[in-house]
């Protein structure tokens, strides 16, 4: 496989990337991320899982920014990246080529030559939690990591929640910010859209999770509308 010269992030980001997986403010998550990573999945027990938090990934120029919920606990949380490594990864990169906005439709690990045009990935929440459900507290703790890459991406023009509590993520993030008055307002659905009161888009879609994909809830079809959709909305078309 031929690989891309990756070049190296902005200073800034460097320095959020490291404020990001450096963190040890929740400690039933940095628990379970640890025990996992030293445990391992059969499948991976030659591997060296990363077991820290993971820092978003992506274009520093992006029109788009992709906003999950978490970390995979053998996914990210092993190699370091969002959405690689696993089966959400597997069902979303293909699209993101497909739609221009990576170069390759693989998603193994860190080293996999993938690379992302006009967009950046992130999470709500940058270490696995237990049964994909982060609490209150732990998103709380996690939303200034999610600020801080923001505020860098500074050409963002839409954004795409994948899943509920991305979406609700995001939007105390525009509360936070006096952006939006109240969340009452957004209401999340699959391929809902919304005019954000700064001027950006907002898009919702069901998450690429094997819970999703393997029922036929989330389909190819679906999610590659979304990201048709956004490269529109971003003015990539």
């Amino acid at each position: 496989m031929k690989r891309s010269t990756v070049k190296p992030l902005p200073e800034a980001f460097q320095l959020i990337h490291q404020s990001i997986s450096s963190c040890e403010r929740c400690e039933r998550l940095r628990s379970y991320c640890k025990n996992i990573g030293e445990v391992k999945r059969r499948a991976y027990l030659d591997q060296t899982y990363w077991a820290r938090p993971v820092p978003g990934f992506g274009d520093p120029r992006a029109r788009v920014l992709i906003l999950g919920l978490a970390p995979g606990a053998h996914g990210a949380n092993r190699t370091g990246r969002p959405f690689t490594g696993d089966g959400a990864g597997y069902f979303m990169y293909p699209v993101l080529h497909e739609t221009g906005f990576s170069n390759q439709a693989e998603s193994h690990s860190r080293e996999d030559g993938l690379r992302l045009r006009n967009a950046w990935i992130a999470s709500v929440v940058r270490c696995a939690p237990p049964g994909d459900k982060p609490t209150p507290a732990e998103l709380r703790a996690c939303a200034s990591h999610l600020s801080a890459e923001i505020e860098q991406l500074t050409r963002v023009r839409v954004v795409v929640c994948l899943g509920k509590i991305a979406f609700d993520g995001y939007l105390a993030y525009l509360v936070s910010q006096g952006i939006i008055e109240r969340r009452s307002a957004y209401r999340f659905t699959h391929g809902a859209q919304y005019k954000l009161p700064n001027g950006l888009h907002l898009l919702a879609s069901y998450h690429p999770s094997l819970r999703n994909t393997n029922t036929g809830r989330l389909n190819v079809a679906m999610f590659t509308r979304i990201f048709i959709r956004a490269a529109e909305l971003a003015g990539l078309a």
